[in-house]
């Protein structure tokens, strides 16, 4: 029996031939891409992930760090929320993050790198503008951004400042992150009691001002998965007090 290929009619021996053919060329190819990867290997890979917004301060250094004593090494970044990120660590899809230490997390080990007053920030034609720092209650009667639920540690400390300008204390929107809330802030009128944020990253119409007397505070940690036995991150975080430095010394 002979069968048709392309118009030309094939008899058993050339069937053969041809399947012959075929796994030769298959085969060919896959020598050639095994050769392209000995020749050319995949890059060591480190995943990074940030608290939204904290990358600005954070990521420079810590790319300057691991690209000092790995200069071929292929970083990924990716910004979220801190639960998020908790999960992503659990997961094993980021090596470490910066984040805030989250519960019911126990597979993951948290090294604090700053600890952040919380500040007042509110519209820069707003009334408080004038002054150098706030009271508590000089914003009785505000109404307030609120952290989301996927921001839980922020929400519970920011919780306790509200509660301590009660009465008169109005909720307004829920902010997602930093850079959510000044954007509602900005639109609104609102104000927050949040993490201090730098001002020359702040627009020109939201200023913040710092908490009189001894303010709250937030920690900011670099957390990852005990399990990780990556030799990328035993180097990054044996340098982590030297990326705390380099932070610090900018500020």
């Amino acid at each position: 029996m002979s069968r048709s290929v392309h118009g030309i009619e094939l008899t058993a021996a050339g069937r053969v031939f041809l399947d012959h053919a075929r796994l030769a060329l298959t085969q060919a190819e896959a020598a050639k891409e095994a050769a392209r990867r000995a020749a050319h290997p995949a890059k060591p890979t480190f995943a990074l992930g940030f608290l939204t917004g904290k990358e600005i301060d954070w990521l420079p250094e810590a790319m300057r760090i691991l690209h000092d004593e790995l200069p071929n090494i292929e970083i990924t970044v990716s910004s979220q929320n801190s639960p998020d990120l908790a999960d992503a660590l659990m997961r094993g899809r980021l090596d470490a993050a910066f984040m805030r230490p989250e519960d019911r997390a126990d597979e993951l080990v948290y090294r604090r790198v700053t600890t952040e007053p919380f500040v007042v920030i509110f519209p820069s034609n707003h009334r408080l503008a004038v002054h150098d720092a706030v009271e508590l209650r000089q914003i009785v009667g505000e109404t307030f951004i609120i952290p989301s639920k996927t921001a839980p540690t922020l929400a519970c400390c920011d919780r306790g400042l509200s509660e301590a300008v009660r009465p008169g204390y109005h909720s307004g929107s829920r902010s997602r992150h930093i850079t959510h809330a000044v954007s509602i802030i900005a639109s609104t009128g609102a104000v927050a009691l949040l993490p201090a944020y730098p001002n020359n990253l702040l627009p020109s119409s939201v200023s913040s001002r710092p908490l009189t007397g001894k303010a709250p505070t937030i920690d900011l940690v670099v957390g990852y998965n005990k399990a990780n036995r990556s030799p990328i991150l035993k180097l990054f975080l044996a340098r982590a007090d030297e990326l705390v430095a380099r932070v610090s010394k900018k500020r």
